[in-house]
């Protein structure tokens, strides 16, 4: 951090890169292997409007780089039961744990990250990184430029105790747009019709003592980000002090189309930590 407690910034193949840790050309195969040390097993966690496969190109790489990779189905549901979903993953694995979520998903790890010494890093990708008392939905609306409010459209669901929840889905019609501009229209088709709604109530709940506070993080802004705008962004990475990388002109899903600027960061935590 400089003295005016900004993150120091460069380019490097295209992206802008802030912190202390270098980013090499290397393949990831390569870069994961230098050096020893168990390699940790990487967690991906989803957004809303996602799946797990939203992170397959991500997953590939880091199969091919030796790491072992979980990327459970997040419930979507309230960011309690989620979080405590994604902690009982991380209680079953016994080495270490890189935490990658993306989204609504960052908000889960900053949460689920919590009380697991195996935790290493936390990774954030075009995500939440909430601090405590603030909700998705609160830090989406912080500075300008987000595109979901008028795309988003709401259905009711019964809840198990009889009441009824919502669930938040984006217009097929807008979500190339909104979700994933930088994608072939023939992919966010399919993306738009199998897309997981999230839970209003979920995304409107106040986040608890973020792991961030405790734990190094690494933060992956896409910079034409129409759901959690770029300048948000920003003012949580700052905030977390994370080392952070900015890709130019990404949409939301940087992890489908730019995997290799999402897989340096993580390889960067891995490096860090080790």
């Amino acid at each position: 951090m400089t003295p005016e407690g900004q993150p120091r910034r460069r380019v490097l193949g295209g992206l802008l890169v802030a912190g202390a840790v270098t980013l090499g050309a290397a393949p990831a195969s390569a870069s994961a292997r230098s050096g020893g040390g168990t390699k940790p097993t990487v967690v991906l966690v989803h957004g809303v409007f996602a799946d797990s496969s939203g992170w397959n190109d991500v997953i590939a790489r880091l199969l091919r780089a030796g790491f072992t990779v979980i990327a459970p189905a997040n419930p979507l549901r309230d960011l309690a039961g989620d979080s405590a979903y994604v902690s009982s993953v991380i209680d079953a694995i016994s080495g270490p744990v890189i935490l990658v979520g993306h989204s609504y998903g960052g908000e889960v790890i900053t949460n689920a990250g919590r009380g697991h010494a195996n935790v290493k890093a936390l990774v954030y990708v075009g995500a939440f990184a909430p601090d405590e008392g603030e909700s998705a939905l609160q830090l989406a609306g912080m500075f300008p430029g987000s595109k979901l409010p008028d795309a988003l459209v709401t259905h009711p669901f019964p809840l198990p105790d009889g009441t009824t929840g919502t669930d938040g889905y984006i217009d097929p019609a807008k979500f190339h747009e909104v979700f994933a501009k930088d994608l072939p229209t023939s992919v966010t088709r399919l993306m738009a019709a199998t897309q997981r709604p999230g839970s209003v109530g979920g995304l409107a709940s106040a986040s608890g003592v973020p792991a961030w506070k405790s734990l190094p993080s690494w933060y992956v802004i896409p910079s034409a980000d129409n759901v959690i705008p770029a300048a948000v962004q920003r003012f949580m990475a700052k905030r977390a002090g994370s080392t952070t990388v900015e890709v130019k002109g990404s949409s939301h899903v940087v992890m489908m189309s730019h995997p290799d600027a999402v897989v340096r960061q993580i390889l960067a935590a891995h490096a860090a930590t080790r």
